[in-house]
């Protein structure tokens, strides 16, 4: 197991203690992760003590035995932590349990002289870590050790505690054990401290660099928008400005076409034709370009009204009868009988199932093509389901999730054999976002 995933693991352990309410604070949260490293482990590393005054004195006491019951007490408070979430109430009374375990040891074995003396170094040192900057919680802190001390120094000058029994050499060999182990736990606090700190640095610099990625995106976000408007007032002029030759490319090539089937002139008027659908052609993606920037400029007016379905059905697949058929498709028209009225925009309806079936009248080569409407009763309202089928070559499934963005045909094989820059589906798509309702 690496060294970060056992850190990780041990600082998951420490976190299950932790509730959801001090979690959600980081500068307690911390604390208290200080807190709890400290009871889980400490207990290990302070029961040393009175394990060596058990082993080393002549006459083990009822003293080393509350000793004892007191260091190991402090594995009770990380569940009280996590009970009832009293984090500052349970930081005192650990403090002052700590207390009371140093000052007794003191007492019973030695005074100012005990070998266990070297442990009221990490009084102030857990308070500390324990309480942070908190002037509040020092204070009283402060205060509670200032009062253990007062008491101590009244009992020990006021009653003379018991002689432990114990020789030079004995105490001596406890003094070194009472140092390692306070040694030993102040050096486990200071790397848990570090690790601490290390990685509060760590999330600074990642919520520095995250701070200037959001203001590079919203920078971004602004830059695109601007180029967004000035993309969409660009189109819009330049399809105005298109739309007025296109007109007159139309008109008078229609004349023409007219003069030329009079004079029964086969070569020009095949030409003419030409021209005169290339010209529509033109004009087609010229309007649907200035629709589609309406559409992303939100400037696309929407006039709602009442209409039978049915005859709306069949007047939108009456433009393309001529071309299916010129294709040797069947263009067929089915509606159901109980349709009824829609509510709708129906001028974008109409195109957005023009633009369906312009797109299946290209694609289709002596197939059938079926423009279906179906009324669905539903609870919260009725739902009109508009549908077109064909026989055509079909999509491949790779480009499902493609096909209705704009000029993704670039990368389809049948764009090279049928033409087209897939703008129809796109904007069909974008019409069908606006709302209709069936009655």
């Amino acid at each position: 197991m690496s060294k970060s995933t056992a850190l990780a693991r041990l600082n998951d352990l420490v976190d299950w203690f932790i509730p959801p309410a001090i979690a959600a604070d980081r500068e307690v949260r911390k604390q208290a992760r200080m807190f709890l490293y400290s009871h889980l482990f400490g207990p290990f590393i302070g029961n040393t003590v009175p394990l060596a005054f058990y082993l080393l004195s002549p006459k083990p006491g009822i003293d080393i035995a509350i000793l004892a019951a007191s260091i190991t007490a402090f594995w009770i408070y990380p569940f009280v932590l996590r009970a009832t979430g009293r984090y500052y109430l349970l930081t005192v009374l650990s403090v002052e349990n700590l207390i009371f375990a140093i000052l007794w040891s003191c007492y019973f074995h030695g005074g100012i002289l005990s070998p266990t003396l070297p442990w009221t170094l990490t009084i102030p040192l857990l308070a500390l870590l324990y309480i942070g900057p908190s002037a509040r919680m020092r204070t009283i802190m402060l205060l509670q050790l200032a009062i253990n001390l007062a008491i101590f120094y009244f009992l020990y000058e006021t009653t003379a505690p018991p002689s432990s029994g114990m020789s030079a050499g004995a105490t001596q060999a406890l003094g070194l054990v009472s140092t390692i182990a306070a040694s030993l736990y102040v050096t486990m606090m200071a790397l848990f401290y570090a690790n601490a700190l290390a990685s509060q640095v760590e999330l600074e610099g990642e919520m520095r660099q995250h701070q200037i990625t959001a203001s590079a995106l919203r920078q971004a976000t602004e830059d695109a928008k601007r180029a967004s408007a000035a993309k969409s007032e660009f189109v819009a002029k330049m399809s105005h400005e298109l739309r007025t030759p296109l007109n007159a490319v139309i008109g008078y090539s229609e004349m023409l076409l007219e003069d030329a089937i009079d004079e029964q002139d086969d070569a020009i008027a095949s030409d003419l034709r030409r021209i005169h659908e290339a010209g529509h052609h033109l004009l087609k993606l010229v309007n649907e370009v200035l629709d589609l920037s309406k559409i992303d400029a939100g400037k696309m007016e929407v006039f709602n009204e009442f209409a039978d379905c049915a005859p709306l059905m069949r007047k939108a697949a009456q433009p393309y009868q001529q071309r299916a058929q010129q294709a040797g498709n069947e263009l067929r028209v089915e509606a159901d009988a109980d349709l009824g009225v829609i509510y709708a925009d129906v001028m974008k309806l109409n195109q957005t199932i023009g633009e369906l079936l312009d797109n299946a009248v290209k694609h289709t080569r002596g197939g059938t093509i079926t423009l279906a409407a179906s009324r669905t009763r539903r609870p919260q309202g009725d739902e009109i389901v508009v549908s077109v089928r064909d026989t055509g070559a079909g999509i491949a499934e790779e480009r499902f999730g493609s096909l209705f963005e704009q000029f993704n045909a670039a990368g389809d094989v049948s764009s090279t054999k049928y033409g087209g820059t897939n703008l129809g589906l796109s904007l069909s798509k974008k019409l069908c976002h606006i709302s209709c309702k069936a009655t």
